[in-house]
């Protein structure tokens, strides 16, 4: 699947989007470190998924040195009918977020450590950049993002979304939060193209020949629509979340006789499964 590494990677973008859910209820005086476990039931790209149809558990260790300013990093390993919780490498982010009474503001970068081996989708990404801004809202929370991607190539990315909060705040100092949303993620695609063109070097009664060319190609496209529902259980220094998923894969590459070279890809639910510590 050679095209499925130009796409954000879904790990990544759901470690930041817990870490912001952590970091955005309470701030702090001093450093903080927080150490989670998460599991998911379906690995995807986008709705780019492998032929084993691989779930996966991500240990995620985070330092917050300020309310704004973080570095985490989690080890993955993958579980399907071949692998049983095999390590395929550790994503590490640097990041920086700002959380107004409007807006929320945010800027990172992601180096991910796969091993040569690894059957990951995403496993070829060398590293990743990326903005995120979103507007609140009483009724609606406006999302938008744009990233970087650098394999062997220079790729850009694009996020806009939807989402409603809704926060029950318990009598036992417990809070659930409730945060349905819709995505639409786009990107370029990077692929390489053959047809025939007519070669018109024939002489008098002799037809010129049909020639076959093969061109590289790129490609800036919707790759998926995705809907979730986080649910966010918190008491004291304890946080569970359930975050379920369904994707919508667009514009899988296909290639041909060649089904190495082309994208698997359908529409999934999944679940993220999280419990998380602050020390």
């Amino acid at each position: 699947m050679k095209q499925a590494k130009k796409f954000l990677p879904a790990l990544s973008f759901l470690l930041l989007l817990h870490a912001a859910h952590a970091q955005s209820d309470t701030a702090q005086a001093k450093p903080q470190f927080k150490l989670s476990v998460n599991y998911n039931t379906r690995l995807n790209y986008y709705g780019r998924t492998d032929s084993l149809k691989s779930s996966g558990i991500f240990p995620l260790a985070e330092l917050w040195f300020t309310p704004k300013f973080y570095v985490n990093a989690a080890p993955i390993f993958v579980n399907n009918s071949m692998q049983h919780f095999d390590y395929a490498g550790t994503v590490a982010t640097i990041g920086y977020q700002n959380v107004g009474t409007k807006w929320i503001s945010g800027v990172y970068v992601t180096k991910p450590f796969y091993k040569e081996s690894s059957a990951l989708v995403q496993s070829a990404l060398k590293a990743q950049s990326g903005v995120s801004l979103a507007y609140q809202t009483t009724i609606v929370n406006i999302n938008a993002g744009g990233d970087v991607k650098f394999s062997d190539k220079v790729d850009y990315g694009a996020t806009a979304g939807l989402d409603h909060i809704i926060r029950i705040e318990n009598s036992d100092k417990s809070v659930i939060v409730l945060d349905p949303a819709v995505y639409a993620y786009a990107g370029t695609q990077n692929f390489q193209r053959t047809y025939y063109k007519k070669n018109n070097s024939g002489f008098l009664l002799f037809p010129g020949n049909n020639q076959q060319v093969t061109e590289e190609v790129s490609r800036f496209n919707v790759l998926a629509y995705e809907a979730t529902m986080p649910l966010i259980y918190a008491k004291g220094k304890v946080m569970l979340i359930a975050t379920p998923a369904y994707i919508i894969p667009q514009n899988l590459v296909t290639v041909a006789n060649r089904p190495d070279l082309s994208e698997r890809g359908q529409n999934t639910f999944y679940a993220t499964l999280t419990a998380k510590y602050t020390f």
